[in-house]
C-alpha cells in the first residue's frame, strides 16, 4: 500500500502539534473528565499494626486490574500504641473512618474495613469489585472535570438532574508500591506491601448544588511526586447528607 508523504505544511503542523503536546506534558499539564456513570469507590481502612490487615491490603492491590475504580487505603493510627507505628497512619484518617459510620451501616470502627460506594462490606474477601461495579452502574448526578498544573489541581463540579441538594467532597493523593519491614507489634518480622496508600487527604466543606453554578475546587499537593511510587490525585464527590459517593475522578498524569 502506497502512502503519500505529508506536504511541507502538513509536516510543519504535525511537528508543531507534537511539540505543543510534549511541552504541556513537560510543564505538568493534564486533565480528565468523569464518565456518564458513577465511578465506583473502594475505601480500605487498614494498619501495619493489625495482623488481619495484610490479606485486605493484598486484595486491594488486585483492584489495579480494574482501572475504572477509585481505590483508597486509609491507614488508621489507633493500632500504633501496640508496638509498631505505621508510617502512613494519620489521626485524620481515623477521624474519617469514624465519620463514615453514620452512612455506611457499620456499628463501630474496625480493621480491616472495606467500604464500597460508602457501604460497609465485611464480605470483602468474596467481593468481586468488577461485578459489583457493573451492577451498581447508574447515571452520575454530577459532572466533574479535573486539571493538573504542576502540583496544583483544580476541579469543576457541575450538578446534573438528580443531584443531591448539598454536595461535599474530599481530595486524596495515593501512591503505589510501598514496602515496609515491620519490626514490632502483631506483624513483627513481616514484610508488607501496599498500594493505593493515601498520603494526603483534604475534605471539602459542603455546598449547595446549583445546575447553573458549578463549584470550583482547588488543591495543592504538598508532597512532591516520587517516581518510585506512582501517584494519583483523586477527587471524590459525595452527597453531603449521607456521605455516599455520587462521582469520583482520578488523575495520574
Amino acid at each position: 500500500m502506497f502512502t503519500q508523504p505529508p506536504t511541507p505544511i502538513a509536516a510543519t503542523l504535525l511537528a508543531v502539534a507534537s511539540l505543543a503536546t510534549a511541552s504541556a506534558q513537560a510543564a505538568g499539564l493534564c486533565s480528565a473528565r468523569s464518565s456518564a456513570t458513577i465511578t465506583p469507590v473502594v475505601e480500605l481502612y487498614t494498619s501495619e499494626g493489625c495482623n488481619s490487615c495484610p490479606p485486605a491490603d493484598q486484595w486491594l492491590s488486585r483492584v489495579k486490574a480494574e482501572p475504572g475504580v477509585v481505590a483508597l487505603a486509609f491507614h488508621v493510627d489507633y493500632w500504633d500504641r501496640l508496638g509498631w507505628k505505621d508510617r502512613f497512619a494519620s489521626p485524620a484518617y481515623t477521624q474519617r473512618q469514624t465519620q463514615t459510620q453514620a452512612g455506611s451501616g457499620a456499628r463501630f470502627s474496625y480493621t480491616p474495613q472495606v467500604l464500597f460506594d460508602g457501604a460497609d462490606r465485611p464480605d470483602w474477601p468474596s467481593l468481586n469489585v468488577a461485578a459489583a461495579a457493573k451492577r451498581s452502574r447508574s447515571a452520575a448526578p454530577v459532572d466533574v472535570t479535573l486539571m493538573r498544573d504542576g502540583s496544583h489541581f483544580s476541579a469543576s463540579v457541575a450538578a446534573l438532574p438528580g443531584a443531591p441538594a448539598r454536595l461535599a467532597a474530599y481530595w486524596a493523593v495515593t501512591e503505589q508500591g510501598h514496602v515496609s519491614n515491620v519490626k514490632a507489634g502483631e506483624n513483627n518480622g513481616v514484610t508488607l506491601k501496599h498500594d493505593y496508600v493515601v498520603r494526603e487527604y483534604r475534605p471539602v466543606a459542603a455546598w449547595q448544588a446549583k445546575a447553573d453554578a458549578p463549584a470550583a475546587l482547588q488543591f495543592d499537593a504538598a508532597l512532591p511526586a516520587d517516581a518510585e511510587h506512582p501517584r494519583e490525585v483523586n477527587l471524590v464527590v459525595v452527597n453531603a447528607d449521607t456521605g455516599r459517593p455520587v462521582q469520583a475522578l482520578k488523575i495520574g498524569c
